[in-house]
Order: structure tokens, then C-alpha cells, then sequence
């Protein structure tokens, strides 16, 4: 930043700065479809000077203890390029009337400046001894600039401040947010200053953002997660075709951008707009399914936390939350209660042989079920919803309970199958063939401990452990509460191959040699012990966290948050280790991945008070429990009372 650019915005902070209202989203529940034609602007006027380059916002953050000051980041945008793209979506707001176009801003979204007071509300002109303070911070902040580049361009992770990780984290995770119509909205997939190549790291990802808006959440800070939720509501029912075919009505984006673009007919003014991604864009053209999961999640999450009931209680979020639950539930061909989903369409989003009922998809989509039962107003049109919900939820306990559980036990009763049973008591109801247990699995399997495996379709069990699905199943209580200490146990047990040197391996083991070859048509990305091929991921240490918590055996969590501090700060954050013992940061892992440090700022923080853990926990239900004992898990046959008759 030049001196002349700290002169000028001085300036601007020396005035008074509008105070734009929050525009909160309203949606009327017969207007959902129409999103995608509508939509309000948010304009801001450029100067002569300024017409190829619009600084968007520039966040000043007050330290009380130390009164120095850091500058959050100033966006760029680039005004040459036009979107016309019919589910863009504007926001209106007031026009910015400083010819800089910067606003300021604290972490919470307030644009209150904590130590710069206003002696003169009309005039709103600060006392010399506030300018003379404001002077000498910027020119001690331009040095810290210098020194904090010099800093990342050789490798340190500290700026000349001695401050803890833990604080150094939360710095990041604020310079990370983005805001639209200077509401702190969500954040950005990573921010790593060493790439010049963004691709799409640069945009909000829901996934993504659970961690983040977690730590949000736990620090008390609520807006941005209100924020968040009620804008990708907005994007829920938005016009998305690919190639002439649209998906479901419900489905949630992947991720989204905000964009600031010319303003059609006045080239003195600019717009932001919501530019969402449901698949389209996407390597591989994948919808996201766990997305609308994980949105229902952090709903519950947000409303247990702030106490603020009145977002899930809107006709709006209601119909969002059905919206989701019968593209979930629609009926199908599947004979199984699990969801039937593509490769790639969660958190291993390239081709890695999960296509079919992975387990990640299947303990997101029971713990949605729950939450939405939870938060779903009874009204009459909700009964046959409501009714399908609770059918699902025992079908889809048992079944993964049932089929999906392994330990040695349950491994020696496979390894005896008898193959081709045609009979309805068949034991190998699926009928898998006894040589497709590896030999790997057979040694690594430890006497006491077990977990669900990562997916089962006819002739087919893919026994890899997966972390996500398994950590997961234990928060939610898919899992029974034997089978999750028992999980434990495991990760105990395997801790040399599930941790070793940085938390957590995503999957193991990693496919290798041809095996490799056939299932991820040779992914130069996803080689072996990398990526989502048994890479370890620092964000999995909040699940870690809750499930540990849960079952009240910390010890496992605080050890392994333990390892990853020894490191992970000086290593940048990254988004990934690679080879089998974790030794080195992923080689196209980005630094400063957000969800990196979200991971471990929400490990840490219900490491100091567990009990914040129960705004994602859920207990398991005596009903559902009761309602599994008392039913017939095998099924009867004959005919089902329709309400109907058809005649063919």
C-alpha cells in the first residue's frame, strides 16, 4: 500500500461511513422458482481515476492490547468482463459515497471502528489526537507488511507479532471471509499467496464453510452463519441446466462467488452479484450431494448455538428443508434404504471407486433426517413428509448397523460365506464372494475395535476405512454406542497408520498399481498416499473432535491436536499431507486452506468446553431404537394397502 493510498483512505475513515442495514434475503414460498429472474443490485459508484479498478473492502481489525492494526485484504475485480448468465444474482444496497469505494468492517461484520471514536456526529470529524494515533499505525502497519511478505516469501508463517497458533488462526480465518453488500457471507476456500493459479479456491464452498461457521458460531460471532444460510437458501431454487437437462428441484450448489461486474447502461457504477456453481463448472461435472446435508447440519447447529429459532421457523427455510428432503426421499428403483449417488459427489469429489451408497453420503443424509425432524414445523402438508422421514430412519439404522459393520467377528463370518443363495433368509443377502477380502485387511484388522465400512452394493464391499462416514456415524449416533467405541478403539489401535506424524487420513488404504489404475483412471492427483488416495487432512479434526467428545474419550482428540500443532503452522496450513506416514505437505496442496485452520480452531474450542459439542451432536432416539426391535427387519411379503387400485 502507498503512502498515498493510506492518505486516502484516512480520508475515507475520517468521514462517516453509511450505515447500510442488513438486507436479509425474504422469500415467499411461491416465489422460490422465480429466483432466477430476479433480482435486487448492489451499485457502487467509481471516480474518473477508478474505472479499471474497484477495491471492494479493506477490513480494519483493532487489537485493544497491543492498538496495532491489520489491514484484512483488499479485492480486485475485473471490470473488462461481462456476466449474463440468468442465475446471477444482484444485491441492492446503498451507493458507496467515498470515491475509493472501501468500506470498513470488523470480524463481525459491523463497520464500528473499536478505537477511533466520532467527537461531532455532524460534522463526523475525528479529534487530532485520533489522527496523530491513526498516522503512526499506518506507517508501523506498512512495516509490518514488508516484514510479514518477506516472511511468507521464505517460508515463516509468522509476521513479526509473537503470537499463539491459536490467534494466528484466527486471524487467517478472518481474512478469509467474503462479503456481499458488506455482509460477511461466508469464506473463501483457501487463500494461499504463493499461487498464482486460484482455480476455483477463490469461492465459497458450502462443505467448506461448516467448519468454518462452526468456529463462528462457538466464538459467539452468529451473524455470518445467518448470513450464510439464508443466502444459499436463495440459491436453492435458482435455474441450473447442464447440456439441456436440470437437476432436481432442491439441490443445493457446490459453491458460489461474488462478483463485482459493470452495471448494464451506467459505466460509472458496478454491481455484485451471487454466481453459484451446482455442478456445471465442476471437474467432472458432479452435482454435490453432501451440500444440502451439511446446510441442514449447520442450520440446527446455528439455532441450538445463538438460540435464535426464528431462521429455521421462516416459511422460506421450511420449504428449503423439504425441498432437500424429497429430492432425498424420492422413490427409485434402489431396493436399499441407502442414498444412490455418483463418484465424486462429496467430499472426494474426483473418481475414487465410492460411486454406489458410500458411507460419507449415507451418515450426512441420516444425520440430516434427524436435524430436519427436529426443526420441521407440523403443519398438514408436512404429515406424509414427516411420515417417510421416520420410515427411512429405522430402514436406514438397520441397514447400516446390519450390512455395514466390520470386526474380526463379522470379517471370519464373511471370509465362510456361501455364494449364490437364492432364498429369502439368505445370510449372504448380497452375495459376496469370500476372495474379495484382501489380504491387507485380514492383518490390519485389529482384535478389539471395528468400523463401517465404505460402501456395499450387490457383489461388492469396499472395505476401506473411511474416516468422514465412520467419525460421522458415531456424532449422530448411526452407529450404535458399542460400534463407536469400538471405532475408537480402532483409531487407538491404528493410530501409526490413521495419524502418525499430522491428522487425519481420509481414507485407508490407498489404492495402488493397477487397482489404482482401473478405479481412478490413472488420477495423476489422487497417486498413492495423496489427495483423497489415503492423504491426511488437518479439517477432519474437528469431526475427531465431536465423535471423541461424544463417547467422553478426549484423550484421542487432544493427542491428536497435539501432533498436528507441531507442524501445521509452520507448514502453512496446507490443505493435505501426502505419503503414507504424513511427512509431506501434499504436493498440490494449497497453503492457508480455510477449512484447514476452521478444523482446528473448532477442535480447540470444544476441546476447552465439550459441552459446546451438542449443538452437533445427536443422541440416539429411543423411538427409532424401539421401533427396530419391534419391527421386522427382514421385511414381509404380500401385498401393501393402497389407497388406490389401478388397473392395467
Amino acid at each position: 500500500m502507498s503512502l498515498g493510498t493510506s492518505k486516502a483512505v484516512f480520508q475515507v475513515l475520517s468521514r462517516a461511513v453509511p450505515q447500510t442495514g442488513y438486507n436479509e434475503p425474504r422469500v415467499n414460498s411461491s416465489d422460490l422458482a422465480l429466483h432466477s429472474r430476479f433480482g435486487v443490485k448492489c451499485m457502487k459508484k467509481r471516480s474518473s481515476r477508478q474505472r479499471d479498478l474497484t477495491v471492494c473492502y479493506s477490513m480494519l481489525q483493532s487489537r485493544l492490547r497491543t492498538h496495532q492494526f491489520q489491514w484484512m485484504g483488499v479485492s480486485l475485480h475485473d471490470h473488462n468482463k461481462t456476466y449474463s448468465r440468468p442465475w446471477l444474482k444482484t444485491c441492492k444496497c446503498q451507493r458507496a459515497e467515498s470515491a475509493s469505494g472501501i468500506a470498513a468492517g470488523d470480524g463481525n461484520g459491523s463497520r464500528l471502528l473499536n478505537d477511533v471514536e466520532t467527537s461531532n456526529s455532524a460534522s463526523n470529524v475525528m479529534n487530532t489526537k485520533h489522527i496523530l494515533e491513526f498516522e503512526d499505525v499506518q506507517v508501523h502497519q506498512l512495516k509490518q507488511k514488508e516484514v510479514l511478505a518477506s516472511n511468507v516469501s521464505n517460508g515463516a508463517i509468522k509476521d513479526s507479532f509473537d503470537i499463539s497458533i491459536e490467534e494466528e488462526a484466527w486471524d487467517l480465518l478472518r481474512e478469509s471471509v467474503v462479503y456481499y453488500c458488506n455482509n460477511p457471507i461466508g469464506t473463501i476456500a483457501a487463500k494461499d499467496p504463493t499461487s498464482s493459479n486460484t482455480l476455483n479456491y477463490d469461492q465459497v464452498f458450502i462443505r467448506d464453510f461448516i467448519p468454518s461457521g462452526v468456529a463462528f458460531l462457538l466464538k459467539g460471532e452468529y451473524d455470518i452463519v445467518r448470513n450464510f444460510i439464508l443466502y444459499t437458501l436463495q440459491l436453492q431454487s435458482w435455474e441450473k441446466t447442464m447440456d439441456c437437462h436440470s437437476p432436481g428441484q432442491g439441490l443445493m450448489p457446490a459453491s458460489f462467488k461474488v462478483r463485482t461486474v459493470p452495471l448494464d447502461g451506467d459505466d460509472s457504477a458496478t454491481e455484485e452479484v451471487l454466481d453459484p456453481d451446482f455442478g456445471e463448472a465442476a471437474i467432472g461435472r458432479v452435482a454435490p450431494v453432501d451440500s444440502g446435508l451439511w446446510w441442514i447440519i449447520l442450520l440446527r447447529a446455528y439455532g441450538k448455538c445463538s438460540g435464535d429459532l426464528s431462521v429455521q421457523e421462516r416459511v422460506d427455510v421450511q420449504t428449503g428443508i423439504k425441498m432437500i428432503l424429497r429430492l432425498c426421499l424420492a422413490d427409485g428403483f434402489d431396493m436399499f434404504p441407502t442414498l444412490l449417488v455418483t463418484d465424486g459427489s462429496c467430499m472426494i469429489d474426483r473418481r475414487m471407486g465410492i460411486h454406489g451408497h458410500p458411507l460419507e453420503i449415507q451418515a450426512l443424509f441420516y444425520s440430516a433426517l434427524l436435524c430436519a425432524r427436529e426443526m420441521l414445523t407440523p403443519e398438514d402438508g408436512s404429515a406424509d413428509l414427516i411420515r417417510a422421514l421416520n420410515n427411512r430412519l429405522v430402514a436406514l439404522s438397520f441397514h447400516i448397523r446390519e450390512y455395514y459393520w466390520i470386526d474380526m467377528k463379522k470379517l471370519n463370518e464373511i471370509y465362510r460365506y456361501t455364494t449364490e443363495e437364492y432364498s429369502y433368509d439368505a445370510v449372504n443377502k448380497f452375495n459376496i464372494y469370500p476372495d474379495q477380502i484382501s489380504s491387507w485387511l485380514v492383518e490390519w484388522m485389529p482384535n478389539k475395535g471395528g468400523y463401517l465400512i465404505g460402501n456395499l452394493q450387490p457383489a461388492h464391499m469396499d472395505f476401506r476405512f473411511f474416516s468422514l462416514g465412520n467419525l460421522w456415524s458415531v456424532v449422530n449416533s448411526l452407529a450404535t454406542v458399542e460400534q463407536s467405541h469400538a471405532i475408537l478403539d480402532l483409531i487407538e489401535a491404528k493410530w501409526s497408520d490413521l495419524v502418525a506424524d499430522m491428522p487425519f487420513k481420509i481414507c485407508y488404504p490407498a489404492l495402488d498399481g493397477q487397482e489404482w489404475q482401473i478405479i481412478t483412471g490413472s488420477d495423476p492427483k489422487n497417486t498413492p498416499w495423496s489427495y483423497h488416495n489415503a492423504g491426511s487432512w488437518p479439517t477432519l479434526l474437528w469431526q475427531l473432535t465431536v465423535a471423541c467428545i461424544k463417547m467422553k474419550r478426549t484423550h484421542i482428540a487432544a493427542k491428536a491436536v497435539e501432533i498436528a500443532e507441531r507442524r501445521i503452522s509452520r507448514d502453512r496450513w496446507p490443505e493435505y499431507y501426502d505419503t503414507k506416514r504424513s511427512r509431506l505437505i501434499g504436493k498440490q496442496s494449497r497453503l492457508y486452506q480455510t477449512w484447514s485452520i476452521a478444523g482446528y480452531l473448532v477442535a480447540k474450542l470444544l476441546l476447552a468446553d465439550p459441552s459446546k459439542a451438542n449443538i452437533l451432536i445427536t443422541e440416539e432416539d429411543s423411538e427409532l431404537v424401539n421401533a427396530l426391535i419391534s419391527a421386522n427387519p427382514r421385511g414381509k411379503r404380500g401385498r401393501k394397502n393402497l389407497k388406490q387400485t389401478y388397473i392395467v
